[in-house]
């Protein structure tokens, strides 16, 4: 049974960068076989807000961003650790949110809830304020 647990800092100070980490547990962030293969998303939610997709990582290590992120996102993998990262540099308060790491095979990052998504974690608060 494959199990994610998003993890990060709780609170962030304005204009740092935040890190995020994603550890997977009970299969390969790398799995894929002839007829799927999983991308793995970094999705946010703003308090009182929807949820918005951030930026996914394929099985082949290919990326993609939101277009309003794209200058300060990064997101990436250590298959060693079957861990997927994400940071976001340049924070503001707008950026304090519930952070999720989720699973779906293509296209990638297309619900709305994050049960949507074939795996996902339980999220990780982010906090900016000084």
């Amino acid at each position: 049974q494959v199990q994610v647990q998003e993890s990060g800092p709780g609170l962030v100070k304005p204009s740092q960068t935040l890190s995020l980490t994603c550890t997977v547990s009970g299969g390969s962030i790398t799995a894929s076989s002839d007829t799927y293969y999983y991308g793995w998303n970094w999705l946010r939610q703003p308090p009182g807000k929807g949820l918005e997709w951030m930026a996914v990582i394929a099985d082949d290590g290919s990326t993609n961003y939101a277009p309003l992120l794209k200058s300060r996102i990064s997101i990436s993998r250590d298959t060693s650790k079957n861990q997927i990262s994400l940071q976001l540099s340049s924070v503001t308060p707008e950026d304090t949110a519930v952070y999720y790491c989720a699973a779906d095979p293509p296209p990638f990052g297309r619900y709305d809830d994050v049960g949507g998504y074939d795996y996902w974690g339980q999220g990780t608060q982010v906090t900016v304020s000084s």
